[in-house]
C-alpha cells in the first residue's frame, strides 16, 4: 500500500493519532506507511496542531483533479534534462517543502523556496509560481516578502519588466550562521543564570556546562561555515575523477 494515496480512513487515523500525542513514526507504523508519508501529509495540511482529516481529504481530492503538471517544454525542459520524471520531481519537491516547514518556514514560503531551488534557472516569476503551486498571487506575494526579509531570495526585473525572484546561493550559509548565533545566545543566557543562582550551586554547574558546550559548537560551526562557503558557488562537477569539487577541509590543520 505504500505506493498508493492515503485514504479517508487513514487520514482519520492520523488525526486520532495526533490527538493522542503519538509521534509521526508511531502513526506511520500503525498505518504500515513510511514515516515521510505521514510527516508530509500532516505538515502540508495544518501541522500537528491544525490537522483535520476532512480538510486534508478535500485538499487531496482537489490536487488529484488538477493532476500532475505537464512535462516541461522548450528551454525549461532542456535545462532540466531529457528523461526527467516529472512525478518524481514533484514528489521530491514536496519532501523538500516538508523539510523546510519542519525547519520553521511557513507552508507557502517553504513551497516557494523549494520551487525556486528545483527550477532549472533558480528563478521564477510571480505568475510562474502561482501556476506551479496552484495558489493565489496574494499568497505568493506574501511568501516572497517574508523570504526577501530573511535574505533567502532576491528580486530583479527581467526584459519583459516582470519581477523575477531568485534563490540566494548563500541561503545555507546564512541559515547555518544564524543557527550558530542562536547557540551563542544560549551560552550568554546560561552564563547570566550562573550569576543569578550562585556559582557554587548545582544549577550553576549545569548552566556552565551548557554554556561551554554551546560556545564550542557555535565557534566550530562558524569556522566550518567560513571554510566551506565557497562550495556553495562551485560549478557543476564533471564525472571524471580529477575534477572533483574543492574539499573545504583541505588545508585545515588540527591545531586550529
Amino acid at each position: 500500500m505504500s505506493g498508493s494515496r492515503l485514504t479517508q480512513q487513514e487520514r482519520q487515523q492520523i488525526a486520532l493519532g495526533l490527538a493522542d500525542g503519538l509521534a509521526f513514526a508511531e502513526i506511520a507504523r500503525r498505518l504500515e506507511r513510511p514515516t515521510s508519508t505521514v510527516t508530509r501529509e500532516v505538515m502540508r495540511n495544518g501541522g500537528p496542531n491544525g490537522y483535520r482529516s476532512d480538510l486534508a481529504q478535500r485538499a487531496s481530492e482537489r490536487r488529484a483533479r488538477r493532476g500532475r503538471p505537464t512535462r516541461p517544454q522548450g528551454q525549461e525542459a532542456r535545462a532540466r534534462g531529457e528523461g526527467a520524471d516529472d512525478a518524481a520531481v514533484r514528489e521530491y519537491e514536496e519532501e523538500f517543502t516538508t523539510l523546510l516547514m519542519q525547519q520553521g518556514l511557513p507552508k507557502m514560503a517553504a513551497g516557494v523556496l523549494a520551487a525556486l531551488f528545483t527550477s532549472p534557472t533558480g528563478s521564477l516569476t510571480a505568475a510562474e509560481l502561482v501556476r506551479h503551486l496552484g495558489t493565489s498571487p496574494a499568497s505568493v506575494s506574501k511568501a516572497v516578502a517574508s523570504l526577501d526579509e530573511l535574505g533567502l531570495v532576491t528580486r530583479e526585473r527581467d526584459q519583459g519588466r516582470r519581477e523575477r525572484y531568485i534563490v540566494n546561493d548563500d541561503v545555507w550559509y546564512r541559515s547555518t550562521v544564524a543557527g550558530a548565533h542562536g547557540l551563542a545566545q544560549i551560552s550568554a543566557i546560561a552564563r547570566k543564570g550562573i550569576g543569578v543562582l550562585g556559582r557554587d550551586t548545582p544549577a550553576a554547574t549545569r548552566l556552565e556546562n551548557i554554556a561551554r558546550f554551546s560556545d564550542f559548537v557555535s565557534e566550530s560551526i562558524l569556522r566550518a561555515a567560513e571554510q566551506a562557503r565557497e562550495v556553495l558557488h562551485t560549478g557543476p562537477v564533471e564525472p571524471s575523477g580529477d575534477t572533483a569539487a574543492p574539499d573545504p577541509r583541505e588545508g585545515v590543520t588540527g591545531d586550529g
